[in-house]
């Protein structure tokens, strides 16, 4: 699990510096934009690679059970994903009623994402891993707010760039469903 832990450090406290404004700022000055982007994308892609191998072997070593989730868990976890998906979905730039409504829909998406997993895993590593991105959606979308970004603006009417998030995410979501499998190792629909 030390791979895990170091890896979620990694990649959270990188994603974290960025709420830091003037350093955030101060450092961009220094080194330029492309230089601080390539050690940013360098940065998260290092801690990214180590969350997927960290859980990978947490889970090849064996799960350190502390709770059994409940079967309905699952099911819920199943609606709560689909959420997700159009969350993600609306991260287009274009204005639409559902991103105007979600404000921040990426953080959003991360948070229903990391409660839906935390539902359905009860082990040590899936809470660490899930509950740290659940705590740092949490901190993140306060920090924006904080800065006065209100986020995506609301719309009145449903657009287009709604009937595109809802179809794009609920393509993504039918096929996370098959490709969890293989993504993850773990088959989300019992056949």
């Amino acid at each position: 699990m030390p791979i895990l832990i170091a890896g979620i450090i990694i990649f959270l406290g990188a994603h974290s510096f960025t709420t830091f404004r003037q350093t955030r700022l101060a450092l961009i000055s220094w080194f330029g934009p492309a230089a601080y982007k390539g050690v940013y994308s360098l940065v998260s892609l290092i801690g990214f690679v180590l969350i997927v191998w960290g859980f990978a072997r947490y889970r090849a070593e064996g799960l350190i059970h502390i709770w059994t989730p409940p079967a309905w868990a699952g099911h819920l976890t199943l609606v709560l994903m689909w959420f997700a998906f159009v969350a993600l979905a609306c991260m287009n730039k274009a204005p639409g009623r559902i991103r105007g409504w979600l404000r921040h829909p990426m953080l959003v998406a991360i948070k229903i994402w990391a409660l839906a997993h935390l539902l359905a895993n009860g082990d040590a590593g899936g809470m660490l891993l899930f509950g740290s991105f659940l705590a740092w959606a949490v901190f993140d979308r306060i920090a924006v707010k904080r800065r006065g970004d209100m986020g995506a603006s609301r719309v009145a009417s449903f657009t287009r760039a709604d009937a595109i998030a809802l179809g794009a995410g609920t393509v993504a979501y039918v096929a996370m469903i098959f490709l969890h499998p293989v993504l993850i190792g773990v088959p989300v629909i019992s056949w």
